[in-house]
């Protein structure tokens, strides 16, 4: 599933292709993908005319700002936009297409189906459901070492499953989580209450720093994931832990493992990250 560096990646790219465009019509081919309004139809006549002025991001959902309405979108797994010329083929599994008036085409993609769109008024979207329950932005002025502190100090969750829960910290899936980790040598099942203040500081600015310099990368290609220009991410090479099972630890040279947690495989380094006997760290400050 993209992470947030994917998706602001592809919001980025999104940005340049389409803002300033106007939506002629909009052809739904796979109605269950439109969350709200749930007649598709309504979907289109509302987007009918309609200028696309930003592309902003909220987690790992894109808000594509129009005038008088916001497009909520979930990627899910392997969602993808693609910006084409009029008559051009198109490709197996497009369930959506925005036909602009400059016979461009901006066309979303999805072999597994699973994406989602909402439309709001805006304003609206950020109070309602999906985007009413999500967590502090990592890549945010706002996320401060204290706001991070106030969000995970004091919880028995253990640190990877409590990072994955989008309504603490969004935008963070498995790959981020297993990195910043590693990075801040963190073993992933230490309860978050057990961390101390200079965990918890080392931590924050993992966080910050392995986000930003996947951003930079454009992302990780994994699996299927492409941008908007269907360029592929370079971040995967950079990884220290994630998918490194058996590979030297690039801090200490020993092997990195896999295990499962909370049902996702989770890596990291047994002699940097260990899991220490619990401890309550009783103040942060």
């Amino acid at each position: 599933m993209p992470e947030l560096p994917e998706v602001e990646t592809v919001r980025r790219t999104l940005e340049q292709l389409v803002a300033g465009k106007t939506i002629r019509s909009v052809a739904v081919h796979l109605p269950r993908i439109i969350q709200r309004p749930d007649d598709k139809a309504v979907f289109c006549a509302m987007l009918e005319g309609r200028t696309i002025q930003t592309v902003e991001r909220r987690g790992k959902f894109l808000r594509i700002l129009l005038d008088g309405l916001v497009l909520v979108s979930h990627l899910r797994m392997e969602g993808r936009y693609g910006v084409y010329k009029a008559g051009e083929a198109v490709g197996k599994h497009t369930h959506v297409v925005f036909h602009f008036t400059d016979e461009t085409e901006l066309r979303y993609k999805d072999v597994r189906q699973f994406g989602t769109m909402h439309l709001f008024k805006p304003g609206e979207d950020l109070s309602q459901p999906p985007l009413n329950k999500l967590g502090i932005e990592p890549l945010d002025e706002s996320f401060s070492y204290a706001s991070f502190r106030d969000t995970v100090a004091g919880k028995g969750t253990k640190i990877k499953p409590l990072l994955l829960n989008q309504e603490y910290v969004v935008g963070l899936g498995n790959i981020y989580v297993d990195e910043a980790l590693h990075k801040a040598r963190i073993h992933p099942e230490r309860p978050a209450e057990s961390l101390t203040k200079t965990e918890l500081q080392a931590l924050h600015a993992a966080i910050v720093s392995t986000l930003l310099e996947a951003v930079e990368a454009g992302g990780s290609s994994i699996k299927s994931y492409v941008n908007g220009q269907g360029e592929m991410g370079m971040f995967q090479q950079q990884l220290a832990a994630y998918g490194r099972k058996d590979e030297p630890c690039p801090h200490c040279g020993e092997a990195i493992v896999k295990t499962v947690l909370a049902g996702r495989g989770t890596h990291f380094c047994p002699s940097c990250q260990v899991l220490k006997p619990k401890r309550i760290a009783r103040k942060h400050t």
